[in-house]
């Protein structure tokens, strides 16, 4: 009976326990947000739709491999390799570099291991589409736009809320600079020439030549 009474204890305080946070969230006021006229609360630590910096990217395939759902896809003419001195990434072409948010889970695992830090979980909290195929986000068609992130719908509209226009007119500021080296990256070209390092002031005196003093001849008396 004892070990019945026990049992029966442990129980409901188990549930009070595990309750104690939803109890306290019942009798809290809630509040609506009039989403899209307002802005969407969105957390520092938010994980959204990734922007990408092609122009630092190497292809190396970390975020691919990383991917717990295989939903990032790339393509690559040649090996690239980071620029430490313009800290762009140099030699062959990006061709694809596509991510299927259909199986996309935002853990971001795939930021976690990029060498260059070309690929980040963004604030776009929204990606709303008509059709199955355009969750497929193309990433080197939005970078020849002059995109990082893909624009959701409301982004596209002529006169969107003035919220949705300020973080419109953000990532638009934040990719501008980039413009034409985002372009570049999607061209084959090879690295910068280094600049040849002048000779040291020591290695040239050890290499001169060395001088042989002269002795000026005595005039000599014609006398």
């Amino acid at each position: 009976m004892r070990n019945y009474l026990r049992n029966i204890y442990q129980t409901l305080k188990t549930i009070l326990v595990g309750m104690r946070i939803t109890i306290g969230y019942c009798f809290a006021r809630t509040i609506t947000v009039q989403y899209p006229d307002v802005a969407p609360t969105v957390l520092p630590r938010f994980r959204g739709f990734h922007y990408y910096e092609i122009e630092r990217c190497i292809g190396c395939d970390l975020c691919a491999k990383a991917c717990p759902v295989n939903c990032i896809y790339i393509e690559k003419s040649a090996p690239r390799k980071l620029d430490k001195e313009t800290g762009l990434a140099m030699g062959g072409a990006i061709k694809r570099y596509a991510i299927d948010y259909s199986k996309c889970m935002f853990c971001a695992l795939c930021t976690e291991p990029c060498p260059t830090q070309c690929l980040h979980m963004g604030n776009n909290h929204d990606l709303s589409v008509y059709n199955r195929a355009s969750t497929v986000v193309e990433f080197t068609e939005l970078a020849k736009q002059g995109l990082q992130t893909p624009m959701p719908i409301w982004a596209q509209k002529r006169q969107p809320p003035e919220w949705a226009t300020r973080t419109r007119q953000a990532w638009l500021d934040r990719a501008k600079p980039k413009r034409e080296v985002m372009l570049l990256a999607m061209t084959e070209r090879q690295p910068a020439p280094k600049p040849v390092v002048a000779a040291t002031a020591e290695s040239a005196v050890a290499t001169a030549e060395p001088t042989t003093p002269t002795t000026a001849k005595p005039a000599t008396d014609n006398r």
